[in-house]
């Protein structure tokens, strides 16, 4: 990795984190609309000498612009809650596979060679088998799974016909302090709207791999540090799982509404799309000497007890 990097939605939940990281060894831009993201998730990156570009990846001459002279790309623009999608429809064409064509584009203009695009276990659809890097016998189910599926696909055909190398990392459902959307997060907010009663969507039976924000930020740049293929994938994710039913307890606890009670609204899901049990093998990376350092559980716990501070003061 050179010394100059470009960080697309470096000012969200993921990116900012990466970007102070970054911010200790190298020259950092970041390129963000903040509509999601926030200036003040970057505080102590401009310490470290980190610049902000406000600018629109649908914007493909201000991208372009922006990127010139950052040899090394690391994309985590997207739509940050897939449920929108249902509100909107076209939101994760524009925000996921539009976007994601124009940061290529950028880079094939600009002569930028490494790419990091941050993908989602989501791609491996609606099975709660493990599935490793190689398992994409199903397709996504919602149209974030299926923007970050087409992204994939991008990036592996810019690969191949123009030169550049790629990491590709699927997420597990990442937490930790920062966070934008996710069960905890809303959770948190639910019960401050209404400290007696917590409404929780599906059977509260849904469980899947959480990892928490500073694991995968480690995970993202070991793999970059240790796996030289020209693509690289690699899922980021712990090996066991926590249920919708255990966030929504740790959230209660440690709310100033221990009282509150939990109502299930039923159904195997939360909404059309929701994938209610996934599984990730994370022992690609695993073999070049990288775990993540939390299970599920605590990276949980330790994202409710940041976000609880955060939301309650």
């Amino acid at each position: 990795m050179t010394a100059r990097c470009f960080v697309v939605g470096g000012a969200g939940f993921i990116g900012s984190h990466l970007v102070e990281r970054l911010a200790n060894d190298h020259a950092v831009t970041v390129f963000d609309n903040l509509s999601v993201g926030k200036r003040e998730f970057l505080t102590q990156a401009f310490a470290r000498g980190a610049e902000l570009v406000t600018g629109d990846a649908l914007d493909l001459a201000a991208l372009e612009r922006a990127m010139l002279g950052h040899d090394t790309v690391f994309h985590l623009a997207a739509n940050p809650e897939a449920r929108w999608g249902l509100e909107n429809p076209r939101l994760d064409l524009e925000q996921g596979t539009i976007c994601t064509w124009n940061v290529l584009e950028a880079m094939r203009r600009t002569g930028a060679k490494l790419l990091i695009f941050a993908s989602s276990g989501t791609v491996y659809g609606d099975t709660a088998e493990v599935c490793a890097e190689g398992d994409l016998g199903r397709l996504p189910i919602s149209l974030y799974g299926a923007s970050k599926f087409a992204c994939e696909g991008l990036v592996s055909a810019f690969v191949e016909c123009f030169g550049i190398s790629a990491w590709i990392y699927r997420f597990g459902n990442v937490v930790g302090p920062r966070g934008t959307h996710g069960a905890a997060l809303d959770f948190l907010n639910k019960l401050k709207q209404s400290s007696t009663e917590l409404e929780v969507l599906g059977d509260g039976r849904q469980s899947k791999p959480y990892v928490h924000v500073d694991d995968c930020v480690s995970g993202v740049l070991f793999g970059l540090e240790h796996a030289g293929e020209r693509l690289n994938i690699h899922n980021i994710a712990p090996p066991d799982f926590t249920s919708v039913r255990r966030i929504a307890e740790l959230c209660i606890a440690a709310s100033p509404y221990p009282d509150a009670r939990i109502r299930y609204t039923g159904g195997d899901r939360g909404w059309p799309g929701d994938v209610p049990h996934s599984r990730l093998n994370a022992e690609k990376l695993a073999a070049l000497g990288y775990r993540v350092s939390r299970s599920s559980d605590e990276a949980v716990s330790a994202a409710i007890t940041a976000l609880s501070r955060e939301v309650f003061g």
